[in-house]
């Protein structure tokens, strides 16, 4: 019973519209599924994935109205999306540059081709050479051609004041493996591996001491890692005989859920792959109307009318 890789990660937006223009438009990520925080019905919660909405692509948000996140440890600092080779690496830098969005250059990171930069808000991403390994389902209604389309989630970086604390969770807990070590700026980072490994199942782990971060528009929620259906009552015994306290059994009628804290006070969450977006949806027009999962549904008229609307001129 092991993880098999990066799930989705969810962040902070208090700028719905243009997080989706930016996400769909200058990113060409799809939009698979439109909805609420089903613990804040007053919030959008938006997924957005590749053209399949694969579990391991998902980047997600909820709509907040929070000031800027103060940024320090015991948070989630940098969030890769991976693309297939260094040539999509440089037309995403000349991309980016043109539009104001990218002052680095790609640099040679951990052996990958690496773009650091940020969104509108200052959540901080970062495109990786994956070496086109794996599957990819580009989104046919994307405005990026589908050779440069960004084809998941990579890396997730953790920046945690002690990471040997953090460091027990992923292997003892979670089963990851420690992989490698690299340098950067900010000193050691260390790698912890999943499944088969490679950049759609690593977690990266720096130590930062300086002040706790404060959540906000442009920080990261939550980070979750991918688990077969089958696998999920397992892992609440895993971890309630770990003694590691969960949420318990969440149902996200998309997925299945456990949710629980690491010693750094960062927010983990198991997901399964199943049943997916298509459950409510066709694949054709995912992301198009306001889905709700049916104990939300009778609710309609009301979540509806406490949203902002997404796009000029339309209710959602």
């Amino acid at each position: 019973m092991h993880l098999t890789g990066l799930h989705h990660l969810t962040a902070v937006t208090a700028r719905a519209a243009e997080n989706v223009a930016f996400y769909t438009g200058t990113l060409g990520l799809r939009l698979v599924k439109k909805t609420v925080n089903q613990d804040d019905v007053s919030a959008y919660h938006l997924f957005y994935a590749d053209g399949l909405a694969s579990p391991g692509t998902d980047i997600t948000f909820f709509d907040w109205p929070a000031p800027p996140e103060r940024r320090g440890s015991n948070s989630i600092t940098r969030t890769h999306l991976r693309v297939p080779g260094e040539g999509a690496v440089a037309w995403w830098h000349a991309r980016l540059r043109e539009a104001g969005i990218v002052e680095a250059e790609p640099a040679l990171r951990d052996g990958r081709l690496t773009l650091d930069f940020e969104d509108p808000e200052g959540q901080r991403l970062a495109l990786v050479d994956d070496g086109g390994t794996g599957p990819e389902h580009p989104w046919d209604g994307s405005p990026v051609p589908a050779a440069y389309q960004i084809r998941g989630l990579g890396p997730i970086r953790l920046s945690v004041p002690d990471p040997a604390r953090t460091a027990a969770v992923l292997t003892e807990v979670l089963g990851m493996r420690r992989d490698r070590v690299f340098e950067t700026g900010d000193g050691p980072v260390a790698v912890y591996a999943m499944g088969p490994g490679g950049p759609a199942a690593e977690v990266q782990l720096l130590a930062d001491r300086s002040a706790p971060a404060r959540q906000g528009a442009g920080a990261v929620h939550h980070v979750a890692f991918r688990i077969p259906d089958a696998d999920y009552g397992g892992w609440a015994d895993r971890l309630k005989a770990a003694r590691v306290p969960t949420s318990g059994p969440v149902d996200r009628y998309y997925f299945r859920s456990l949710y629980f804290r690491e010693p750094n006070g960062i927010l983990f969450e198991i997901a399964t792959d199943g049943p997916g977006f298509t459950a409510d949806e066709p694949l054709e027009t995912l992301g198009d109307r306001l889905a709700l999962p049916p104990f939300l549904e009778p609710r309609r008229a009301e979540i509806e009318a406490g949203l902002k609307p997404l796009h000029p001129g339309t209710a959602g």
